[in-house]
């Protein structure tokens, strides 16, 4: 079978660099062009000593048209509002997909993405979010099949929604009073440098913040809501509001989220388990712990896995549920290219296991 050309459009940031990784040996792909405004003419192994002897490329500039003209698919590992000007230009090209790994494309409704990231959707963008898949694969594995743009989940909604969705979509909790502490590693952040992020400031420390106003928090609650409804119109819709805190821990990568939700009724973890095992039953990258056993970040680094435990508090009729990823594979580049193994017809697990 021919492989696939695929491209990089933003090869020099941390999500950039593990696409690199995963596609560079990835069966079924050929890796065209890698694309950075910062690198351009540089070769991969000035900026990523880490690739000499196994990949000799030169870093390109990010040129739509030629990069679209020889690629069958383009990752866009862009900062958010960046995306949303090049994407189209590059599903031009009749037959080319695209999977995004911003928020541009991830947010539905416009209004919602005009006050949480300052930048109006115009046009053609407004169209193609109509088109854009949630590229999440343990929920919306049948679209994904047939899409073109690929709206790549972000790091804490993935961990989040992978958590919550059995016990929403069952009516087993409450959509009222979610409460959600998160805590990532300092690469979540991206690697452009900020003094926040410095050695001597972030470690042996561990701070919250954005506490009120984080941009993934309207992702999470629109997701949630379409589950807790089983509907994709926005107007009708159970409108979800979460409490969502961040933290900063001192680790290079990995999140772990603890959720903290209201029981409809008091179940016993059997059952609870037992939906959990049901729900993720054909989904190979979430691992459900059974309790009292939960996951650690440790786990998960390196992998696109996310596992997921919990807790039955009877005491105060809640569930804490823990969930852990990486931030940057199934956070970020692993979940992309889960996301382009189902488009392109091909396992799941192929190139991330």
């Amino acid at each position: 079978m021919k492989k696939i050309k695929a491209s990089i459009i933003g090869a020099t940031g941390y999500a950039g660099k593990e696409l690199i990784k995963i596609l560079s040996g990835h069966p079924e792909v050929e890796l065209m062009f890698l694309g950075s405004s910062t690198y351009a003419g540089k070769n991969i192994t000035e900026v990523f000593p880490e690739f000499i002897n196994s990949l000799n490329k030169k870093l390109v500039k990010p040129d739509s048209a030629c990069i679209s003209r020889d690629s069958d698919l383009i990752f866009t590992a862009l900062p958010h509002t960046v995306s949303m000007d090049i994407v189209p230009e590059l599903l031009n090209k009749k037959g080319i997909k695209v999977i995004d790994l911003s928020a541009d494309y991830r947010l539905k409704d416009t209004m919602v993405y005009k006050e949480w990231y300052k930048k109006e959707h115009e046009g053609i963008n407004k169209k193609l979010l109509s088109q854009a898949v949630y590229g999440l694969p343990e929920l919306y594995l049948d679209d994904i099949k047939n899409a073109s743009l690929i709206a790549n989940p972000g790091c804490y909604p993935t961990s989040v929604i992978l958590g919550i969705a059995p016990l929403l979509s069952h009516h087993v909790i409450e959509g009222e009073g979610m409460i959600i502490d998160s805590k990532s590693g300092v690469s979540g952040a991206g690697r452009k440098p900020s003094l926040g992020l410095h050695f001597a400031e972030c470690n042996e420390s561990f701070k919250a913040y954005k506490v009120l106003k984080h941009n993934h928090i309207p992702e999470i609650e629109q997701e949630l809501s379409s589950i807790y409804s089983g509907e994709n119109n926005l107007e009708k819709q159970k409108n979800i509001k979460v409490t969502f805190t961040p933290h900063l821990l001192p680790i290079n990568r990995g999140i772990l989220s603890t959720c903290y939700l209201n029981l409809k009724s008091i179940k016993s973890e059997e059952e609870i388990l037992g939906l959990y095992q049901k729900f993720y039953n054909d989904s190979p990258f979430v691992r459900v712990f059974t309790p009292p056993n939960l996951p650690e970040t440790r786990f998960v680094t390196d992998t696109n896995y996310c596992d997921i435990g919990f807790a039955v508090d009877k005491r105060v009729g809640k569930i804490k549920v823990i969930s852990v990823i990486d931030n940057l594979i199934k956070g970020a580049a692993g979940q992309a290219v889960q996301n382009m193994n189902i488009m392109f017809g091909f396992s799941e697990t192929c190139g991330l296991i």
